[in-house]
């Protein structure tokens, strides 16, 4: 799409507000778009329009702007009493700073040892592991039963894909999808386990993953739908 991305802090009604200046030279016309993971809103530009043009469009559409970063979820950062679904199941973050350790979970709780400035990476950093440990486990039992192997598996924090794989088998999913109830986790591991059988999505392909993940259309809606609310975390 030759689109190259740059912010810019615009004043709106005397509120800061940050926009992505997105340059498309196959958009037709200068539009807003509001984007959930990054909590923000896009700035579309064709190529025959400046960037002096689109600052122009936003301050005409201001209040349209204004309402729809109000209508966006809060972000929750990883502090203390901090509220977060793991395999939807809500848990809330505590400070321990006189405990030894790093994180670990009890019941319902995030229990967090250490300073306060370190609690967002310390969370972060476990999540990453436990969602590692949960889709590990899910891939391996996935990939027997469709008799392939999986050259390699990392987790990420990626933004446009909750999942993907490579021709070499190697599979990647982001971390965020510890945060999503248990059926859409099993649901993305199926459907990324399934190509490594199948690496299309033809009708062989959702065959697979129906075996893998019976079912499935309910998390598919729900990753659709509310998706972009896990990017709020952290």
């Amino acid at each position: 799409m030759n689109k190259v991305t740059k912010f810019e802090t615009v004043n709106l009604h005397g509120r800061d507000v940050t926009l992505r200046l997105c340059f498309n030279r196959r958009a037709r016309h200068i539009s807003l778009r509001v984007d959930e993971k990054w909590g923000g809103v896009d700035l579309i530009l064709p190529g025959r329009n400046s960037r002096t043009e689109g600052l122009e469009f936003a301050h005409e559409k201001s209040l349209w702007i204004l309402r729809q970063l109000d209508a966006l979820p809060a972000r929750v950062p990883f502090v203390d009493g901090a509220v977060i679904p793991i395999l939807g199941t809500d848990h809330v973050v505590r400070h321990r700073p006189g405990a030894r350790g790093f994180v670990w979970l009890s019941g319902n709780e995030i229990h967090v040892a250490g300073a306060e400035p370190h609690m967002p990476r310390r969370v972060t950093d476990w999540l990453k592991k436990y969602a590692r440990e949960e889709i590990r486990k899910r891939a391996d039992l996935g990939a027997r039963s469709v008799g392939r192997k999986i050259s390699r598996l990392s987790v990420r924090d990626t933004r446009s894909r909750w999942g993907s794989c490579s021709e070499d088998g190697h599979l990647s999913f982001s971390w965020r999808l510890i945060l999503a109830p248990e059926t859409v986790l099993d649901y993305v591991v199926a459907h990324e386990v399934a190509h490594l059988a199948e690496l299309n999505h033809g009708g062989r392909f959702w065959k697979l993953v129906d075996q893998l993940c019976p079912g499935n259309k309910v998390p598919r809606y729900w990753l659709k739908r509310h998706g972009a609310t896990l990017h709020r975390y952290g």
